[in-house]
């Protein structure tokens, strides 16, 4: 047989992931109740279908199979379609009993060992698929692998039974976990410099996010985009259209004073279009920028204009060519920080990250004293009188739809971000920040990924969180007792008290992303193998219906945390 010479591929989908659909059943059932097996297949097919989303909001692909698994033969023939059709998340659905080692088992095993698995069923009686669901989980988690159960509900009876809502939304929360931790895979990021200001916790930890999360780090010196700079680099006419746009959606808040100013502010949107363009060429989901202090603050060399208007476009979910997905992107160069960014981005199916400084934390008793000084009368009712919150403020990398609530138009959000100049005493290269207020009512996840070398594994600090709003002139106070012409961001965590947040936070910085649940998220950790780490007094350790029930992998295996402690030995 002669060797195949393939065909030059033009177009590529790295990252692309498929779920298929799947159902084992018991082949002493009668034809009646197999057609009713491959209903309920179907059914959930389309309800998958559409659901799932990539970044870009492309819906994520669904396959399904009508064979049923009644044994070896099918197990090898499912999983021959499966491979085919390029599946790597599997969603079993099984309505009978059936024999899990002649079934499941002989049809993941044909699967890499990290291949998400989870089983839904209904609590049905007839011919118990929770039965089986319970006998395949324990098997497959006495052999050491991670399987996700979802005992749900569908009707006992009839032909065309219809998962509830609940039932479904647990399965679509779980494939956003798994679509995350399976998408990011061979994917990479492109990080320009070295770990700036000696930031230890925004270290590249290649190896272990090479082992752990499958994703590289590409890292650039930034002496090429200084090169690219002073070569210009770039479409000049896609240039000026970028910086007309900034002049039509924010007149007046753009800080200029003479024609070098503008061209500094030029500079850090053909920063933007570079940048852009080489992401782009490697097929990077996401980036950071070292800045400090060789870029824009080193007066050894020639300071550079800031980054921040660059960041902040790539995590924005818009720019001058109308939508886009956003592209989490660190200042500081902080890949940890980029990371979380990441991972909260495609878990939300493209919502936009933010990027702060854990700045200052406000505690009820400063509040009061703050406002009696400037004369701002507290009524005492609101969450951030009695609980206190943290300003969140970093100058690059927010994104500007943090700039007014989710789903405002582009001009709503731009109409609310001004452009002051740089601090020159910090950024002597100049060029200008961003800067805005994040309205109150944005409600998601806020928090940081941490890497241990003791453990080699990655944690996750979280909590739930709102944003707040102060009156305008306690506002203002609270902005000017840090960086009063950066993004601010006043944020109050569900759970955490402000001795607790400000007592464990893993780094200077934090992220949030709006719109995430908690099971979600505690889904990818599980396939991720990541720490999951909220250690607030007043947060239960499960709180139904917002957390995801604990794999029965953890429940025999000495707990969550343990578990996952023992699992990490396969990284080193």
């Amino acid at each position: 047989m002669k060797p195949v010479r393939l065909e030059f591929m033009k177009e590529i989908k790295p990252g692309e992931c498929v779920i298929g659909v799947f159902a084992p059943s018991d082949p002493r059932i009668d034809k009646t109740s197999k057609e009713r097996v491959v209903n309920i297949v179907r059914m959930t097919a389309e309800v998958l279908s559409g659901k799932i989303k990539y970044p870009d909001h492309t819906p994520v692909k669904v396959v399904y199979s009508d064979i049923l698994i009644e044994g070896e033969r099918q197990a090898d023939i499912v999983a021959a379609q499966f491979k085919e059709a390029k599946v790597n998340i599997l969603v079993g659905v099984p309505d009978t009993w059936a024999f899990p080692q002649l079934t499941l088992i002989s049809f993941i095993q044909q699967f890499p060992s990290d291949t998400p698995v989870n089983l839904t069923c209904g609590n049905s009686g007839p011919k118990p698929g929770v039965v089986y669901t319970h006998a395949c989980s324990g098997a497959v988690s006495q052999y050491g692998k991670l399987i996700h159960i979802n005992i749900g509900t569908w009707p006992d009876t009839g032909q065309n039974p219809v998962m509830t809502e609940s039932t479904a939304e647990s399965l679509v929360d779980w494939c956003y976990g798994a679509l995350t931790f399976k998408a990011l895979q061979g994917r990479r990021v492109v990080i320009f410099g070295h770990d700036s200001m000696g930031m230890e916790t925004a270290l590249a930890h290649i190896i272990p996010t090479r082992n752990i999360f499958g994703i590289e780090i590409t890292r650039l010196d930034m002496k090429l985009l200084s090169d690219m700079l002073q070569k210009k680099a770039y479409n000049k006419s896609e240039l000026k259209e970028l910086r007309n746009w900034f002049d039509k959606l924010c007149k007046g808040r753009i800080e200029i004073r003479n024609e070098e100013d503008s061209e500094r502010f030029n500079v850090s949107l053909a920063m933007y279009l570079i940048v852009r363009d080489i992401m782009k060429e490697l097929n990077a989901v996401g980036g950071g920028f070292m800045s400090q202090l060789e870029w824009g603050s080193d007066l050894r060399g020639i300071p550079l204009p800031v980054a921040d208007v660059m960041e902040s476009l790539f995590n924005s979910t818009f720019d001058h060519n109308g939508k886009k997905s956003p592209i989490p992107y660190a200042t500081e160069a902080d890949v940890q920080g980029l990371l979380t960014m990441l991972f909260f981005t495609y878990l939300t199916g493209g919502n936009p990250p933010l990027f702060m400084d854990f700045r200052k934390v406000w505690e009820p008793w400063e509040i009061r004293q703050l406002a009696e000084k400037i004369g701002v009368r507290l009524m005492g009712d609101t969450i951030w009188e009695k609980k206190g919150f943290v300003d969140g403020d970093n100058s690059g990398s927010a994104s500007f739809d943090w700039a007014a609530k989710p789903n405002a138009s582009i001009e709503e959000i731009m109409s609310r971000v001004s452009f002051p100049l740089a601090d020159e005493g910090y950024f002597p290269g100049l060029g200008n920040s961003v800067t805005f207020v994040s309205p109150a009512g944005i409600n998601g996840i806020a928090g940081r990924l941490a890497y241990s070398s003791i453990t080699g594994l990655f944690s996750l600090i979280w909590d739930q969180a709102e944003t707040v709003e102060l009156p305008s002139k306690l506002s203002d106070a609270v902005c000017k007792t840090s960086t009063s012409t950066w993004p601010h961001t006043f944020v109050v965590p569900m759970y955490a008290t402000m001795l607790e947040y400000k007592q464990f936070a893993p780094a200077n910085h934090f992220h949030m992303i709006w719109d995430l649940k908690p099971a979600r998220l505690e889904y990818w950790m599980d396939l991720a193998n990541v720490l999951s780490v909220t250690p607030w007094q007043a947060r239960p350790s499960f709180i139904e219906g917002v957390d995801r029930p604990l794999p029965l992998l953890y429940l025999i295996n000495g707990g969550e945390t343990q578990t996952k402690l023992k699992l990490a030995s396969r990284y080193k």
